[in-house]
């Protein structure tokens, strides 16, 4: 099979390819913009080894470009989007990025799957996330529930979830939405929570907890979130959303107090800070469906976090890299003003 792969150089993406292609014989072109999540040295591992490379096509290109897209949906059997800005404080600062990839993106990629000229029915998954079910006071989600998102990021995730069963419905097409839980692992750019709070301990700076750090999330590593998108494109039913759920809810403070633990680093460099408008108090998946049709996570929370907090120890340098210029302005705009009006945590 061939594969367009959206989004491939960043996180997620990068790591379905490493793991599809030393996996089977697929082939696989990345389309990506390379903003600042996106890395080609994430793909570094596939492009030095030669029985993968020549199975490896990169392509910097925007999915909202039909120019860019079009020909190279004719030229695959399945599209996979991880495309995405996908960072909710970034989405309150500026949300326009995150609608033109999330909404006109997913448009623009569904209209050349609807429009392939010959004959051949391209499979294209959707990777979502659990934040358009919104704020899980209590139990679980599960995919027949109302989306409900609450933030710029969410809205935009759950508009092209829309524009999916809309092109299910109305054109036929064959495809599939994914919604992944909280994601963590090696490569994971340092804005997030987990990368943040990893990268800043090891540096001996403070630790921006929001509010008093009882938000609670439902972590998955990256490796099971990327092998079961992969088993949604190979078994899944069209038309269907699935949860992937890791089962590991962990309450943002506990996180923290695990990573100091994990780099030897003292309580003291944690500060509460003013929360974000609008933070999710939980997300809650029930992964039953999706266990149902045969996969279930493989990597717990404590090995899994364990592992990433090896990783960013060792490759320092990537991450260093990255927590330059716009990452500098970035920082200032969200936590200058935070970490001055902080208390000990």
């Amino acid at each position: 099979m061939k594969i367009l792969v959206c989004g491939g150089a960043g996180f997620i993406g990068s790591n379905f390819v490493r793991r599809r292609l030393a996996a089977t014989d697929d082939s696989i072109v990345v389309l990506d913009k390379l903003t600042y999540a996106g890395n080609r040295l994430n793909l570094a591992a596939v492009e030095s080894v030669p029985d993968l490379a020549r199975r490896f096509e990169f392509v910097r290109g925007d999915i909202a470009d039909p120019v860019v897209v079009g020909p190279l949906v004719d030229d695959a059997d399945a599209v996979v989007n991880f495309a995405a800005e996908s960072h909710v404080d970034r989405s309150i600062l500026d949300a326009d990025a995150f609608l033109r990839t999330g909404v006109i993106g997913v448009h623009v990629l569904l209209e050349a799957v609807r429009r392939q000229s010959d004959g051949r029915a391209r499979r294209f998954v959707q990777v979502s996330t659990d934040e358009i079910y919104g704020a899980v006071e209590q139990g679980l989600s599960v995919e027949t529930d109302p989306l409900e998102p609450r933030s710029p990021y969410a809205a935009a995730k759950a508009a092209g979830e829309l524009l999916v069963r809309a092109y299910v419905v109305t054109h036929g097409v064959d495809a599939l939405i994914t919604r992944g839980a909280n994601t963590y692992g090696p490569f994971q750019h340092p804005e997030k929570l987990i990368p943040l709070f990893i990268t800043n301990a090891l540096d001996d700076r403070d630790l921006p907890l929001y509010g008093d750090g009882l938000q609670q999330r439902d972590w998955l590593h990256v490796d099971d979130h990327a092998d079961a998108v992969g088993f949604v494109l190979d078994h899944g039913t069209g038309g269907e959303a699935y949860n992937i759920a890791g089962g590991e809810l962990c309450f943002n403070r506990d996180v923290t107090q695990r990573i100091l633990e994990l780099t030897g680093k003292p309580w003291t460099l944690v500060r509460s800070v003013p929360d974000r408008p609008g933070h999710d108090r939980r997300y809650a998946m029930d992964g039953k469906k999706l266990a149902a049709l045969g996969w279930r996570p493989s990597i717990g929370f404590e090995d899994g976090l364990a592992q990433t907090v090896r990783w960013f120890t060792d490759n320092q340098g990537w991450w260093q890299a990255m927590r330059s210029g716009d990452w500098l302005d970035y920082y200032e705009r969200q936590y200058g003003w935070r970490l001055a009006a902080s208390t000990p945590a």
